[in-house]
């Protein structure tokens, strides 16, 4: 049985959602009071603080109520709401997909400032329009990360695949919804399976933000993530760096000469994933560290096409 605040006003109802969330030691407590309510009362943040005296019906006080007890409970806020942003953009998430993460942004950085440096010492202008340009993201989750670089890169084609058809369903949704439907092409497959049979693509950039968590860690991941984000885009394997093998020996083959592979590094993974960049195939391999100073992109640029067997 849910605890139904008394007071009824916004004020009220938001005093009491921090203070059941800071309770029961919910990460980030008062913002997740906040986006909680604000999708019951369908309004945004500067109504909701422009009207602290504004008395919310009764229905509506029920519905937060549920939810805050099912945040409590373990369920992420985005599962919630049903939504997320991402690179200024407001995408739909689902336990279908992984919730994107503020990390994830720093791939889309990386990737524009390898693609415009790229230019530069071909002698062309850095002009990020995405002209003649090809791009694939591979496992696209949400599509979060094929989006924003459809929504920078205007004049790029670009592809986005996952073995999941649930969560291609949300990509397409998401693609769609934010006006990128008819930019991006999304395919069910695993890494590059679904390029195989056809004439080989060459890609200007290969992006990922793979599954790298160990599965000997899954006991102490929090329960948000544990019990309601999808093992299939969380599991890299046992050690959780196993899946890159695979992911950097096929972009070897479908990554044309100068063009950039751009991979998203789980915690401490750098060292096994590092020496799979063969420097016979890659050069100008760089790190970049997040803002908390933990290595979370490795870039590249290919030297030259490995003969297919």
């Amino acid at each position: 049985m849910t605890q139904v605040p008394q007071d009824h006003s916004v004020r009220g109802l938001l005093k009491t959602g921090i203070a059941r969330l800071r309770q029961a030691n919910v990460p980030s407590y008062t913002l997740a009071a906040e986006l909680l309510l604000l999708s019951v009362i369908q309004h945004d943040r500067t109504w909701m603080y422009a009207h602290p005296e504004e008395i919310i019906p009764e229905a509506s006080v029920e519905k937060y109520s549920v939810l805050l007890a099912r945040r409590v409970a373990g369920e992420p806020t985005q599962h919630l709401t049903g939504k997320q942003e991402f690179w200024g953009l407001e995408f739909e998430v689902t336990p279908d997909v992984l919730i994107p993460r503020p990390e994830t942004e720093h791939l889309i950085e990386v990737a524009l400032d390898r693609l415009a440096v790229r230019e530069i010492r071909a002698g062309r202008p850095a002009r990020l329009t995405g002209e003649n340009v090809t791009l694939v993201d591979i496992g696209t989750g949400s599509g979060c990360i094929a989006v924003a670089l459809a929504k920078e890169l205007p004049g790029a084609t670009v592809f986005a695949t996952d073995i999941s058809s649930a969560a291609l369903k949300i990509a397409r949704r998401n693609a769609a919804h934010l006006g990128f439907g008819n930019r991006i092409q999304f395919f069910e497959s695993n890494l590059f399976a679904v390029f195989a049979n056809s004439p080989q693509p060459s890609f200007d950039l290969v992006i990922s933000n793979p599954p790298y968590v160990s599965r000997r860690d899954s006991s102490s991941l929090s329960v948000e993530v544990r019990q309601h984000e999808p093992a299939l885009a969380l599991y890299g394997g046992e050690e959780g760096f196993e899946f890159y093998a695979d992911l950097v020996g096929q972009s070897q083959r479908y990554v044309q000469p100068s063009g950039l592979l751009v991979l998203e590094l789980g915690y401490d993974s750098l060292p096994a994933v590092r020496p799979l960049l063969d420097d016979s195939v890659w050069a100008n391999v760089a790190v970049t560290n997040d803002l908390a100073g933990i290595p979370r992109v490795l870039s590249a640029e290919r030297l030259s096409l490995v003969p297919t067997l």
